[in-house]
C-alpha cells in the first residue's frame, strides 16, 4: 500500500516533534514552517529568554560573590550576552534541522492553508504556490502575542517579549502589562541587571494559575530585584513622550497612576495562530481559531490532527511536543491518549517556580479532601548553601488514600526537581512510596522527601506542627 503520507504544518516543538515521531513510525513526512524551524520557542521564546535570564543569574551571584568570599568588580556586557543568546539559539535550530534531515523529513519553506480536507496549498516566499496532498495532516501552527485594546498601544516604546530579546540596552524604567509568565520572567531578567521594572497586572495576584502560598514568597524577591507589582490594575492609556511613554493605570482602589518608562512591555497572553489556515474549507472545528481536538489529538475531520498552542489550551512548549507525539502515533495507527495530569508548569524566575497537579486553590473549589506537606528550604542544607535556603516545597495529599495529587516548588532547581512530583502523580504514588525512597544528601531534592514526611508529621529537619487539614 507505500507509506503513509504526513503533512505537519509549523516547525515547532510541537510540529517538528510530530515530524520525526512520524518519520520514526514509518511514514513519508514532509514539514512545512512559514519562518523559523523551532517556532517561537527555540528562535524568540523559551530558549533565548532562558539564556538571557542566566546571564543574569550569572551577574546576580557575582555581585553577590562576596558573601562566598570571592571578590569581584563586576560590568555587564548586555552585547557580549546577547551574542551568546544568539549562539546558543542557532546551535539548537541547526540541530533540529539536522535531526530532521537524519529522518528524512522533507522540509518546505512556505505559508500553508487548507484547499480541501485532502490538500493544502504552499505559499512560499517567492510568490510560487504548492500543492500538497496527504494522507494525514497534523497542524502546528502556534500561537501569536495578544495585543490589547489600549489607546496608544502602538508607542514607538511599546514592545512584545520578541522585542524584550532583542534589546541591546538595559533600560532605567520598564512597565509590564502582564503578570503571568513571560511578564514575570521579564521582570526577573531586567530587574536583576538594574532596569526599574513596573507590572501591572488586571487579576488578584500575578501568576494565577500558581499555588498562592509560593507566589507570595516571589513577590517578596521581586521587590529586592527593583519590580513593583500592582495587582487588580488595568492600563487606560499609554502615551508616547518622545524618549519616553507615560502609561496611565487605574489602580485597585481607582485612583489613577501614571508610569513612566523607556519600554513598556505588553505579555497580556497569546492567541492561536489559524487565520491563515482556512480551517472552513477542510470542515475543521474550532472556536474562534482554536482548534478543537479529542484526546488522539484528531479533530472532527479524520486523518487531520492538531496540537500544542492552536488547540488553545495549554500553551507550553512542552505539551506541544507530547502532543506532537501523540498525533504522529495515531496518524501511524497506533493508539495513543494525551494526558493532562502530569504536566508541570515552569516559571525561569530566580528563586525558580515551579507546580504540577492541584494547587490547594482548586483542591478547595473541587472539594477534594486533602492534606498540605510542606518544607521550608531554609532547613535544606544545598538550598542554603546555593542562595540562602530561600523558597519551600509544598504538596498536596490526598486526605484517604495519602496519593500525591499536586505539588509546587520555589527555589533553587525547581524546574528540574518538579519531574519527580509530576512522575509520582502520573504513577498515583502516596506519600509513603515517596518517603520510601532514599532520596541522596545533600541535595536540593531531599527536600521533596521531608514534606512528604512534614504531611505524616514526622519530617526529620524541621519541628512538626499539625497537618493542615481541608
Amino acid at each position: 500500500m507505500g507509506k503513509t503520507k504526513v503533512v505537519v504544518i509549523g516547525g515547532g516543538p510541537g510540529g517538528y516533534v510530530a515530524a520525526i515521531r512520524a518519520a520514526q513510525l514509518g511514514g513519508q513526512v514532509v514539514l512545512v514552517e512559514k519562518e523559523h524551524i523551532g517556532g517561537t520557542c527555540l528562535n524568540v521564546g523559551c530558549i533565548p529568554t532562558k539564556a538571557l535570564l542566566h546571564t543574569a543569574e550569572v551577574y546576580e551571584e557575582a555581585k553577590n560573590g562576596s558573601e562566598c568570599g570571592v571578590i569581584t568588580n563586576v560590568k555587564l556586557d548586555f552585547s557580549k550576552a546577547q551574542s551568546r543568546k544568539n549562539v546558543i539559539t542557532k546551535q539548537l535550530v541547526d540541530g533540529v534541522k539536522s535531526l530532521l534531515a537524519a529522518n528524512k523529513v522533507k522540509v518546505i519553506s512556505g505559508l500553508a492553508s487548507f484547499s480541501d480536507k485532502d490538500t493544502i496549498h504552499v505559499k512560499t516566499k517567492d510568490g510560487k504556490v504548492e500543492e500538497l496532498r496527504a494522507d494525514r495532516f497534523i497542524i502546528a501552527t502556534g500561537s501569536v502575542p495578544v495585543m490589547p485594546q489600549v489607546p496608544g498601544i502602538d508607542a514607538k516604546q511599546c514592545i512584545d517579549s520578541t522585542g524584550a530579546l532583542e534589546l541591546q540596552e538595559i533600560p532605567k524604567r520598564m512597565v509590564i502589562i502582564g503578570g503571568g509568565v513571560i511578564g514575570v520572567e521579564f521582570a526577573t531578567l531586567y530587574g536583576t541587571l538594574g532596569c526599574k521594572v513596573t507590572i501591572i497586572e488586571m487579576q488578584k495576584e500575578i501568576l494565577p494559575m500558581m499555588d498562592g502560598e509560593l507566589t507570595k514568597i516571589l513577590r517578596s524577591k521581586l521587590a529586592q530585584k527593583n519590580v513593583n507589582v500592582y495587582t487588580e490594575s488595568k492600563v487606560i492609556s499609554i502615551k508616547d513622550e518622545g524618549t519616553e511613554a507615560k502609561v496611565t493605570v487605574e489602580l485597585s482602589d481607582g485612583t489613577k497612576k501614571v508610569f513612566g518608562c523607556e519600554k513598556a512591555l505588553i505579555s497580556v497572553g497569546r492567541k492561536t495562530n489559524t487565520e491563515a489556515l482556512a480551517l472552513d474549507k477542510a470542515g475543521i472545528l474550532n472556536d474562534r481559531g482554536r482548534i478543537t481536538v479529542n484526546e488522539q489529538m484528531e479533530t472532527n475531520v479524520k486523518g487531520i490532527y492538531a496540537i500544542g498552542d492552536c488547540t488553545g489550551k495549554s500553551m507550553l512548549a512542552h505539551v506541544a511536543s507530547a502532543h506532537g507525539e501523540v498525533a504522529a502515533e495515531n496518524a501511524l495507527g497506533h493508539k495513543s491518549k494525551f494526558d493532562i495530569k502530569t504536566n508541570p508548569s515552569c516559571v525561569y524566575t530566580n528563586p525558580e517556580f515551579a507546580s504540577v497537579g492541584l494547587t490547594e486553590e482548586l483542591a478547595k473549589e473541587q472539594n477534594i479532601d486533602y492534606i498540605v506537606g510542606k518544607f521550608p528550604l531554609f532547613a535544606n542544607g544545598k538550598s542554603l548553601i546555593m542562595d540562602g535556603g530561600t523558597g519551600m516545597i509544598k504538596l498536596i495529599v490526598g486526605k484517604e488514600f495519602k496519593e500525591i495529587l499536586g505539588a509546587h516548588i520555589i527555589g533553587p532547581r525547581a524546574t528540574d526537581l518538579i519531574a519527580e512530583c509530576a512522575l509520582a502523580i502520573g504513577l498515583e504514588a502516596t506519600v509513603d512510596e515517596v518517603i520510601a525512597t532514599i532520596h541522596a544528601h545533600p541535595t536540593v531534592g531531599e527536600a521533596i522527601r521531608e514534606a512528604a514526611l512534614a504531611e505524616e508529621q514526622r519530617a526529620i529537619h524541621i519541628p512538626n506542627k499539625k497537618a493542615v487539614l481541608s
